[in-house]
């Protein structure tokens, strides 16, 4: 069903992370038009939301219904204003979890795990973006500064990780 993922699942610690059902991010890479360096389109996150003011990937909460795949597509369509034939999916890795029930809070379902979806444009170039509520800005980053910015404590440590992959995309 529609919009059955918004809420919170449990995580370690006593910890509650966004998505009854997982999340999805899209790691949405293009080159630059003039020297073809990669970039990855990047969200700079509204205050309000979870560690906002830090950068990451539009993303957000899995509907029920959804793949991994179909929950970053949607959700950076309503986050960037992506249109979706513009994405050519490479890949799916699970960047966090599963994180078990928390007895303790039986509230909050546990097996919630965080999904990176790795994707090129299908043009070959950046594509337009459109910023939501959601987002302070978007801005296609150099692969290479990405770490300079001040990142979501998540992101921070797939990126590694997620950059190496990005490599062998082409």
């Amino acid at each position: 069903m529609e919009g059955d993922g918004n809420g919170w699942s449990a995580a370690p610690d006593g910890r509650q992370v966004w998505g009854r059902f997982g999340a999805a991010g899209l790691f949405l890479v293009a080159p630059h038009p003039e020297s073809g360096t990669p970039e990855l389109m990047m969200q700079h996150r509204a205050v309000w939301t979870n560690e906002g003011g830090t950068w990451a990937l539009p993303g957000g909460a899995r509907d029920s219904h959804e793949t991994a795949v179909d929950a970053a597509i949607r959700e950076s369509v309503e986050e960037a204003s992506l249109d979706p034939a513009y994405v050519d999916v490479r890949e799916a890795i699970v960047t966090a979890g599963p994180f078990s029930a928390d007895p303790a809070r039986p509230d909050l379902p546990g097996g919630w795990t965080y999904t990176t979806v790795l994707a090129t444009t299908t043009t070959g170039d950046r594509i337009p973006l459109e910023p939501d509520e959601e987002s302070l800005e978007l801005r296609w980053v150099p692969l290479d500064g990405v770490e300079k910015l001040p990142l979501l404590t998540a992101f921070r440590q797939a990126f590694p990780m997620l950059r190496e992959r990005a490599s062998r995309l082409n």
